[in-house]
């Protein structure tokens, strides 16, 4: 009989399961941003004090395996001055005669389409260390970025 008409389990055509990735590098956050990871890892370790199936026992203990290691390596930072862009501040800037705002934060408090990005993103890391009236090179632009103002959001 031919390999291809042989199954040895349903287990087998199952799409596999993986480890949620952890971001490289520290793990730099705000305090607004350790305050959503204390907050989703006391959540799931609610949610395996109760009554689950196998199998979501196993996505519950996979998604806290990953909030365990967030809240375990957590470096908070400082909160930023304003005077240049930091991790916690939120930019206002200009490329190619579009004016953007983002607000630069840890991994897991980002959220590109609420205009919140991870410090470790290109656009982030091209604006740390600027200052008001600075311009910075974005890769792959054209024309270079222009910080126009810096604030530090109240938490």
């Amino acid at each position: 009989m031919s390999v291809a008409f042989r199954r040895d389990c349903d287990e087998e055509h199952l799409e596999p399961k993986f480890e949620l990735p952890i971001p490289p590098g520290p793990n730099l956050v705000t305090a607004h941003g350790y305050a959503l990871i204390e907050e989703r890892s006391a959540q799931l370790e609610g949610m395996l004090a109760t009554e689950l199936s196998e199998d979501e026992r196993k996505a519950v203990l996979r998604d806290a395996r990953y909030w365990r290691h967030q809240l375990a390596s957590a470096q908070l930072v400082p909160v930023p001055d304003g005077a240049t862009v930091a991790i916690g501040t939120r930019v206002t800037f200009e490329c190619a005669r579009r004016t953007r705002t983002l607000d630069i934060v840890g991994h897991d408090e980002s959220d590109p389409a609420a205009n919140r990005v991870a410090f470790s993103a290109p656009l982030a890391r091209a604006l740390i260390g600027c200052a008001i009236g600075d311009e910075a090179d974005l890769p792959g632009a054209a024309d270079p970025v222009t910080i126009n103002a810096i604030e530090v959001p109240k938490p």
